[in-house]
């Protein structure tokens, strides 16, 4: 075969890969959309019925979740969605394998919690993170058949499932809210809505019900899942350090403010994130089995885009982030805005951080992704320490976000590189968004100053202005027009 035919060859099949994965993203986003808009309606309602201290209790108990939640399979559903054989021959084995390590984990956080709460800063979040931790359990009887939905592209049946287990979380968590429940509320609201979403996914994915233990299985299985789950779990870890580290040096008060902040600046990373994850590691992982330039050809044109998607959100975020949380949140969460600037080139970073970690975890490199976690541990924690002691709330969102600029973005980079995925052609596509930023961050902040002391204006009119520069400067005339065709056509008033 020669170079020009494996190249089309590798093309067709980055093609016939990308509908299936379109499909699923849609579905994803459809899905992220609809539970993201009610988690921010839903969010609206809490921060009115709730205080700042009943949102740092919560965070702690947060915290401790999220990690439990990527170490309960022990990597087992990201082998799932990456094993190379037939799904029936191993899926006795990783389900025992999952439920094994849920339960096993589930107990120690059961009687570490006095002491991770104290850690935290608050001795009071212990029952409130051994409820909330529960969701393993629901999670781990599901882990194998969301894997199974996710590598078959049928994202269309776990979106629905995330969906009606959105609803009922919605539900549980504003009733007990009205009723005094305080942080009890986000927790049994999270609870029910995993059980009804598990429920749901062990239905739908139509995957035998059997446990058993094949010792070759489970060690090809451990092989690649256990370095992936200290990997992600590492990157857990990472993302909730300053939830720990403030709440230990600040209390409760400043974590909640601290919380609103991150929570706002993890709505893109929520959204589209989330969504390109449940693509990417498949759709990447079936690219890695060809030989040839497929997966590289794949990054090139993924990463681009995704970087002209998020740069500008995370600039209009940034520079109007004072205006935003006055309208969304009201003035008394004020000091929530300062911190929020500044994570913004954070979950930038965040963004293209975990596509790096699905990239190398498609590969089977799951050993990279833990040791480019623990390099950026190592710069990670003290920068926070020392800048919450220096800046407070703000000091440590600024240790945060540079050392995910400084360390964890450096480290992801080389990671790719030593892979053999090739980087250098997509440089040329990150210059234009890049230049569109800066433009429409200057565009911004001069539009919005015109309007300063009515926020709801800078947000309207510095937003609008941002926005329309980046785009006048990101995309081609050529495409300009024809959006601008192709919307009027669909217009219901012809001229005649």
């Amino acid at each position: 075969m020669t170079e020009e035919t494996a190249s089309s060859a590798a093309a067709a099949n980055i093609d016939s890969i990308g509908k299936k994965a379109g499909r699923g993203l849609r579905w994803s986003l459809l899905g992220n959309l609809v539970t993201k808009a009610g988690s921010f309606v839903m969010g609206l309602v809490l921060a009115r019925l709730l205080t700042s201290t009943d949102f740092g209790i919560y965070a702690i108990a947060l915290a401790a979740t999220q990690f439990v939640m990527v170490m309960k399979d022990l990597g087992v559903m990201a082998a799932t969605v990456q094993w190379r054989g037939k799904l029936e021959e191993m899926s006795p084995t990783a389900s025992l394998l999952a439920l094994s390590s849920a339960v096993g984990l589930y107990a120690v956080f059961w009687f570490g919690a006095p002491w991770f709460s104290e850690l935290a800063g608050s001795t009071t979040a212990t029952p409130v993170v051994r409820l909330l931790t529960a969701v393993i359990l629901v999670e781990a009887l599901t882990a194998v058949r969301a894997a199974a939905l996710l590598r078959r592209f049928e994202h269309d049946k776990l979106t629905k499932a995330l969906l009606a287990g959105f609803a009922v979380n919605a539900l549980v968590a504003i009733t007990l809210a009205m009723n005094g429940a305080g942080p009890y509320s986000f927790a049994w609201g999270q609870v029910s809505a995993a059980v009804v979403t598990g429920v749901i996914v062990f239905f739908s994915a139509k995957v035998p019900v059997r446990l058993g233990l094949n010792r070759e299985i489970a060690g090809k299985l451990l092989r690649f899942g256990l370095p992936s789950a200290v990997g992600i779990g590492l990157e857990t870890v990472l993302l909730n350090a300053g939830y720990i580290i403030v709440g230990n040096i600040m209390g409760t008060v400043a974590l909640g403010f601290y919380l609103l902040a991150f929570n706002v600046s993890s709505w893109v990373p929520g959204l589209i994130g989330t969504a390109v994850r449940y693509v990417s590691l498949p759709s990447f992982s079936r690219l890695a089995e060809e030989k040839g330039e497929a997966l590289s050809l794949g990054v090139q044109r993924s990463v681009p885009l995704l970087y002209a998607f998020v740069l500008p959100i995370a600039i209009l975020i940034g520079t109007l982030a004072h205006p935003l949380v006055a309208v969304l949140y009201g003035e008394r969460w004020d000091q929530a805005a300062g911190v929020l600037r500044l994570l913004m080139p954070l979950m930038v970073v965040r963004m293209l951080t975990s596509i790096a970690l699905d990239i190398l975890t498609s590969q089977g490199a799951t050993k990279a992704t833990m040791w480019m976690n623990v390099g950026y541990g190592v710069a990670l924690f003290p920068m926070v320490i020392i800048g919450t002691h220096l800046g407070g709330i703000r000091g440590a969102a600024t240790g945060h976000a540079l050392a995910a600029l400084l360390v964890a973005l450096p480290l992801a980079v080389l990671a790719l590189r030593h892979s053999g995925v090739r980087l250098a052609p997509l440089l040329p596509a990150l210059v234009r968004p890049s230049v569109g930023g800066v433009l429409a961050c200057g565009v911004t902040w001069g539009v919005s100053t015109l309007f300063a002391g009515t926020p709801f204006l800078q947000l309207l009119f510095g937003g609008t202005a941002g926005l329309v520069t980046f785009v006048s400067v990101v995309v081609p005339a050529a495409q300009l027009k024809m959006l601008s065709a192709r919307a009027g056509a669909l217009l219901p008033i012809r001229s005649r």
